[in-house]
């Protein structure tokens, strides 16, 4: 039972403010509501597909979900980028990490990149959350107040926080709020709650080229993988990390081709996979993730209506809320050792929301912090270097 329990726990993290994420940048894009139900179709449906085969053959947890930082960073688009091009993206971006695995050069790839600058880009991406978060309280006090009173109460009450994650308290909170305040308003002519997955055809751009495929291929290799491949090290698995970005890349293919935004190895859910019992029989709550995440995708547009009708100020706040560990650990990551200089310019570079060339912050911020620490942080780079000939 406490293999069920945990790939149940694992679902639902990802079912509930992950999901909050999409729903903001995709309405704040101009997403319709069958593109959206799509989307959640493709990360749920075919990655929990992935997760379930991978986790059941490698005897291993294995759950592969979607870039989250990928995700900001395509929302952050949608204001000049049309969804065709965005699409064309996510095929290069899945080509592109194919080779990388194919090739072997996941290692190399991941070494060229400090990680700390690489964390102070997905820091300036993620900050917007967090003061959607506190805006939140402004908007809507009688949502917010509750649904971050309950996070609170579950996060630092451990024995209830157990039998009840923060992040799904959170959640039943602002349902509750929110059915209290008579404001639960369902889109009116929408049929269905099976997913009826869109095949969208992508269009070249090369301004969508240069703008999103290098942030969404590190995000997915360096942030994501690199995350999942740590928590599952740490475990005592050993990941096949070949093999997953290979996968990385081959599910990216389809999953674009239904509007869904990269796969990856996710770190936070291998987290919760792995929290107890034997090692030898953890890959069971990857199995049941994957499962369930299938499910999910089934039910995608019943997820998208629920969501839709619920105030604004609830998705803020279910999407910060998921986000505040996240953005933490960004911060801790990019400020807690070498390339710090660096890792200030590519924070201060993204949260300014400059785009030269009309691209995104998100790309300049990586290259403002890579040119900065390469001229005036070189002993960071030698310590790095000598660190990785000793291991």
């Amino acid at each position: 039972m406490s293999y069920l329990a945990n790939g149940l726990i694992g679902l639902v993290f990802a079912a509930t403010g992950p999901i909050a994420v999409i729903m903001t940048v995709g309405v704040q894009g101009g997403l319709s509501t069958p593109q959206l139900s799509s989307w959640i179709f493709g990360i749920f449906f075919l990655n929990g597909l992935l997760t379930a085969l991978a986790s059941w053959l490698y005897r291993q947890p294995l759950a592969f979900f979607w870039t989250i930082p990928g995700t900001v960073v395509v929302g952050g688009s949608l204001d000049h980028l049309t969804w065709p091009e965005v699409l064309g993206a996510f095929v290069v971006t899945a080509l592109v990490i194919l080779a990388v695995g194919l090739t072997g050069w996941v290692r190399p790839v991941m070494a060229a990149l400090p990680m700390p600058i690489v964390m102070a880009m997905v820091a300036g991406v993620f900050l917007q959350f967090g003061l959607d978060l506190v805006g939140a309280f402004g908007l809507d006090a009688a949502v917010a107040v509750p649904m971050v009173g309950v996070f609170l109460l579950l996060s630092v009450v451990t024995t209830l926080g157990r039998r009840l994650p923060p992040i799904l308290g959170a959640l039943l909170a602002g349902v509750a709020a929110v059915a209290l305040s008579g404001r639960f308003q369902p889109p009116a002519g929408e049929a269905g709650w099976l997913a009826q997955p869109m095949l969208q055809a992508p269009q070249w751009s090369w301004q969508a080229m240069v703008e999103l495929v290098v942030p969404l291929v590190v995000t997915v290799l360096v942030v994501q993988n690199g995350q999942g491949i740590a928590v599952l090290s740490q475990a005592g698995h050993r990941p096949p990390i070949n093999v997953a970005t290979v996968a990385c890349g081959l599910w990216s293919l389809p999953a674009a081709a239904v509007g869904a935004v990269s796969t990856c190895l996710t770190g936070p859910t291998n987290a919760l996979l792995t929290a107890s019992g034997q090692r030898h029989r953890h890959y069971v709550a990857g199995v049941v993730c994957g499962v369930l995440a299938m499910i999910v995708g089934l039910l995608a547009p019943a997820f998208v209506r629920l969501m839709l009708a619920t105030p604004e100020a609830f998705v803020a706040v279910l999407g910060g809320l998921a986000m505040l560990r996240a953005l933490q650990g960004a911060f801790v990551t990019a400020f807690g050792g070498r390339f710090t200089l660096g890792a200030l310019v590519a924070l201060l570079v993204t949260v300014s929301g400059v785009t030269p060339l009309n691209i995104s912050a998100a790309f300049w911020g990586l290259v403002a912090g890579m040119a900065v620490s390469a001229l005036m942080e070189r002993d960071d780079f030698a310590a790095a270097a000598a660190d990785r000939a000793a291991a």
